[in-house]
């Protein structure tokens, strides 16, 4: 039975090493998580950037939550984000699915952020934002937590690194150009977009890789 995306892809582990990639799973997910101080501590200028980039959201939807009543709907575009099954990470005994950072936090991030984050980004004496703040927007929110929460906020770049080796190394007859939503924030217009990746499909969805120097194997939550 194939389980490990080499396996599955027809692909070489030392050439999924050499890329800088995890060897993940396509039976169940690994307890393995994004970690956002790994980006922030990297010498890589890249890393660098996607860190600054989840301040700068953080940032916005704290402004947000202090200017403005949030509708329902603008609710569920800026504060409710699904767990990324694709990169088959996190806690889930059987498959990808898990629960991701569903309305309850949605809600309470809207309703908190302006009282934890007055200074978010800001700060004179740390060297950066602490993203462990959002363990105190509610009770059982943990690390593993703020794991889906970048996740989601460095999504286009995850899927552009997978984009890069699907087509260097993996056969035209497992890839498919695929649309994935909500991929990257558009600060000028407020919305989430869309966009087009050749990707590996397995099972009727795409899959998505992730560099082994942002994940840690120890418990976020």
């Amino acid at each position: 039975m194939k389980v490990y995306f080499s396996e599955i892809f027809d692909v070489e582990e030392d050439i999924i090493e050499e890329y800088g990639a995890f060897n993940i799973s396509l039976i169940t997910d690994l307890p393995l998580f994004i970690d956002p101080f790994l980006l922030f501590n990297s010498k890589k200028s890249i890393y660098q950037k996607l860190h600054e980039r989840i301040i700068k959201y953080l940032k916005f939807l704290r402004d947000k939550s202090t200017e403005t009543q949030v509708s329902e709907g603008l609710l569920r575009s800026w504060y409710f984000f699904s767990e990324v099954e694709q990169n088959w990470l996190g806690f889930c005994f059987k498959g990808n699915r898990g629960r991701g950072l569903g309305p309850d936090f949605a809600k309470a991030l809207n309703e908190n952020l302006n009282k934890l984050f007055s200074d978010f980004g800001e700060e004179k004496i740390t060297k950066s934002s602490h993203l462990e703040k959002l363990c105190l927007i509610k009770e059982g929110v943990g690390r593993d937590t703020i794991s889906d929460f970048t996740t989601n906020l460095i999504k286009d770049f995850l899927l552009e690194y997978t984009q890069a080796f699907t087509q260097r190394h993996i056969s035209s007859n497992l890839v498919e150009h695929v649309a994935v939503n909500r991929v990257r924030f558009n600060f000028d217009t407020e919305t989430w977009e869309t966009a087009h990746f050749d990707l590996p499909v397995y099972n009727g969805d795409f899959v998505m890789l992730t560099p082994r120097d942002l994940l840690t194997k120890t418990t976020l939550g």
